[in-house]
């Protein structure tokens, strides 16, 4: 099964602005009025992020923030997550990931981004007393939540200080009070090993925080971008244009000069503050409070009106994160292996029910004993999937992966569980993880183990499985145009 669609690309927006025009145009964006961030931003969050098709919010007036001041939640929904992405919006959710791999991954481009002088994030600069980041629409997300978190749709900006290289990575802030924010870096990414460079030198981060912006930045700093990469860089690849960039007036950072809210300041090695609990991806509270770095924030640049991009995992099924990162990030594994050589691999889907990271699933068409093997162990260890994988599952090409129950159908009757499953032990975990033991977890020991499953005909006698009565793709979407009717109760014609 491949997507077959080589469709041509193209991101008609520029910044957050922008896509919400094209999401407007769609007639996929509600405005809510006179919501407080005590209490009913979570609540619409938790009523409509869990959908398929459910709707953008935009936030006005929320009491406390000052006139203007808007909240953007759920853009990775309806038919905006292929407008999203670059693409028409009749293509499923797997065609959109396979495309996206196709136009941005299998050829990929890197465009430098552009320094220029000035731009709309400097129509408001605030420095000193003035700062004060309560006055955002910054929300409880969750009922057992440690405080208000400004940054979820976030990323930031920070620079290797031996290597140069510019990393813009999505990691979640707290808002302390009207100064500080927490900043929350997992162990092994790229923002945490610049924070340790700088660290063991004794010296303190320059960091700048985006607070809003273009949709396609804040997906980057969620997925796996190479080593020393600058992931604007590649969204300007994309985009076919150089990202244009400010230099932050504090710290010389760059930041794009289109962006609604910039925090810039420093992280000191000796300033800690408790972070959390915050309702994790994994649907639990697994981190709890820890003693964790802060921004001190030096300067808040802001357009006029500006609006915060609110993206929070709501945990315990499919939520927008999972979403979007399971379109990208199955095709950023499916590329990786494509790259590792491993053959016949036809879909990649990162299941959703698992934050788009616990649970991969591969279809190959089997080429030699031990494909299917070789599959699993790339697909668990890629540089896109080691981080939080729990379940790889291997199936074969009759096999459509992105549906969860026809995936766990293969996986129930084409295995022996003692001959199909191997282990990994000793694997790359997140602290978001709540099934992490309290003495491993207190040791700093953040690994588990990973299931391989080989849910494919066994190689050397699969000419002699029994066939399956479950329907071709072919004959599956022939029932669905002709009889399709019968289910929603408008007969053709």
């Amino acid at each position: 099964m491949t997507a077959g669609s080589n469709v041509a690309a193209h991101i008609a927006y520029d910044d957050l602005r922008e896509w919400l025009s094209a999401a407007e145009r769609l007639g996929e964006v509600k405005h809510l009025k006179g919501a407080t961030w005590q209490e009913d931003i979570g609540l619409v969050a938790e009523a409509i992020l869990r959908a398929e098709n459910g709707p953008c919010v935009v936030f006005d007036e929320v009491p406390g923030s000052p006139k203007g001041f808007r909240l953007l939640l759920n853009m990775f929904a309806g038919v905006r997550r292929n407008m999203t992405l670059g693409f028409p919006d009749h293509l499923t959710k797997w065609e959109l990931s396979d495309a996206y791999r196709q136009a941005y991954l299998a050829d990929p481009k890197i465009i430098k981004h552009e320094i220029v002088e000035d731009g709309p994030v400097f129509e408001n600069i605030i420095t000193g007393d003035d700062i004060d980041i309560t006055k955002f629409p910054s929300p409880i997300w969750h009922e057992l939540d440690g405080g208000r978190y400004i940054g979820t749709g976030t990323y930031s900006v920070t620079r290797d200080p031996e290597e140069d290289w510019l990393n813009a990575g999505a990691y979640r802030a707290q808002v302390h009070d009207k100064k500080t924010v927490g900043l929350v870096t997992a162990k092994g990414h790229h923002g945490w090993i610049h924070r340790e460079k700088y660290f063991a030198r004794g010296e303190k981060m320059p960091i700048a925080m985006v607070l809003g912006g273009d949709p396609l930045a804040f997906f980057y700093g969620g997925v796996e971008a190479p080593y020393g990469t600058f992931e604007l860089d590649i969204v300007g690849g994309m985009r076919g244009r150089a990202v244009k960039m400010v230099k932050g007036k504090v710290t010389g950072l760059p930041f794009p000069a289109n962006a609604e809210v910039v925090l810039e300041g420093w992280v000191d090695p000796k300033v800690r503050h408790p972070e959390g609990p915050f309702g994790e991806w994994t649907g639990h509270y697994a981190g709890g409070v820890r003693d964790l770095p802060v921004i001190d924030i030096q300067a808040v640049y802001h357009r006029n009106d500006p609006i915060l991009l609110g993206v929070p995992p709501m945990g315990g099924g499919p939520d927008e994160m999972a979403r979007y990162r399971a379109v990208m990030r199955s095709a950023i594994i499916k590329q990786n292996m494509v790259n590792a050589g491993v053959p016949g691999v036809n879909q990649v889907w990162c299941h959703e029910v698992g934050g788009a990271r616990m649970l991969h699933a591969v279809s190959i068409t089997q080429k030699y004993p031990g494909h299917a093997v070789q599959a699993a162990h790339v697909a668990a260890q890629c540089g896109a999937s080691a981080y939080a994988s729990k379940y790889i599952v291997v199936c074969d090409d009759d096999v459509d992966v992105t549906n969860l129950d026809h995936m766990l159908w293969a996986m129930i009757t084409r295995t022996d569980p003692v001959e199909s499953i191997q282990f990994i032990k000793g694997s790359w975990d997140s602290n978001a993880d709540p099934a992490i033991p309290p003495e491993r977890r207190k040791a700093g020991n953040i690994t588990h183990s990973v299931a391989l499953i080989n849910a494919c005909k066994p190689f050397h006698w699969k000419d002699e499985f029994p066939p399956s009565n479950t329907p071709s793709p072919e004959i599956a979407r022939k029932a669905r145009e002709k009889f399709g009717w019968l289910l929603n109760g408008k007969e053709p014609g």
